[in-house]
C-alpha cells in the first residue's frame, strides 16, 4: 500500500476512495503529500502536561519540518518530547475537505514511523518502545490541547489513555522497534510498518464533509521519545 516511501518516512499520503471536491480543496485519488519542501498543512500538538510546563521548556517539547539524519537524507515532520507527567500525548493534525457531507465513512491508516527504540526494554515508569502508544484517529471537531480548571492542557476530542482507545482514535502499535538491536544508543533511527487494516474504525464528515485527522504518540515511559510519520489513510463511506 506504500505508493511513496522516502528514507525514515519522508512521505505521507492520503488514499481516499469515494472522495468528491470542494469549494476550498479538490482531492484526486490519491491525493499525494510529501515533505520535501514542507509540512505539507500537518499541525504539531502537544497535550496532558501543566501549560505551566510548556511555558517553563521542562518537557524539551519540539516538532516540525526538517531535514533528517544526513545519513539518511530527505526531509520529513517529527514529534519529540521528554514525558514528566507519564502521560504526554503528542499529535500531529490537518484538516481533510471534499468528502460527502454529514457521512460516515470507514477509515483505515497505514503508518510507516521510524523510531530510536528497540523493543522489550525497560524504563522509568514503563518501557520507551511499548508504553509509548502510536495512535491514529479522525473527528468532526478540530483536535486541540484545551487548559483545563487544573491549569493542565488537554485534548478537547476523546484519544481514549495509552493503550486504551477513544472514541476518535485507535491505537495501532508502539514505538519499539524490533528492527533495532537492543544496545542500539538512540542515535540510529528505522522505520517500521504499522496497519489499523482489521481494526473497524468510522467517522462521521461535518455539513460540509470535512473530517480532522490525527496521528501522535500517548506516552506511559518516563523519558524521551522522538518519532517521524509516513501516513497513509483510506477512507471510504461505510
Amino acid at each position: 500500500m506504500r505508493a511513496l516511501v522516502m528514507a525514515m518516512a519522508t512521505a505521507l499520503m492520503m488514499v481516499m476512495a469515494a472522495c468528491g471536491d470542494s469549494a476550498d480543496e479538490a482531492f484526486e485519488s490519491p491525493a499525494e503529500f510529501d515533505f520535501a519542501d514542507d509540512d505539507q498543512g500537518w499541525v504539531p500538538g502537544f497535550a496532558d502536561l501543566p501549560v505551566v510546563d510548556v511555558d517553563s521548556g521542562s518537557y524539551d517539547l519540539d516538532s516540525g519540518w526538517g531535514a533528517l539524519p544526513s545519513d539518511l537524507g530527505g526531509s520529513g515532520v517529527f514529534s519529540a518530547g521528554t514525558n514528566r507527567s507519564d502521560d504526554l500525548f503528542m499529535y500531529w493534525k490537518r484538516e481533510l475537505r471534499g468528502l460527502e457531507p454529514d457521512t460516515v465513512y470507514s477509515l483505515t491508516f497505514d503508518l510507516t514511523v521510524a523510531t530510536n527504540v528497540a523493543g522489550g526494554l525497560f524504563g522509568v515508569g514503563g518501557s520507551p518502545g511499548e508504553s509509548v502508544f502510536i495512535k491514529a484517529g479522525a473527528s468532526t471537531i478540530e483536535p486541540e490541547a484545551v487548559e483545563d480548571e487544573a491549569g493542565w492542557l488537554r485534548m478537547n476530542i476523546d484519544v481514549g489513555v495509552q493503550s486504551q482507545d477513544g472514541e476518535d482514535a485507535i491505537v495501532v502499535g508502539t514505538v519499539g522497534n524490533e528492527s533495532l538491536p537492543e544496545d542500539a544508543d538512540g542515535t540510529q533511527f528505522a522505520r517500521m510498518e504499522l496497519s489499523s487494516e482489521f481494526i473497524d474504525f468510522t467517522a462521521r464528515t461535518d455539513a460540509d464533509g470535512v473530517l480532522w485527522l490525527i496521528v501522535g504518540t500517548d506516552s506511559g515511559f518516563e523519558g524521551r521519545t522522538t518519532i517521524w510519520y509516513d501516513v497513509v489513510v483510506t477512507a471510504a463511506e461505510a
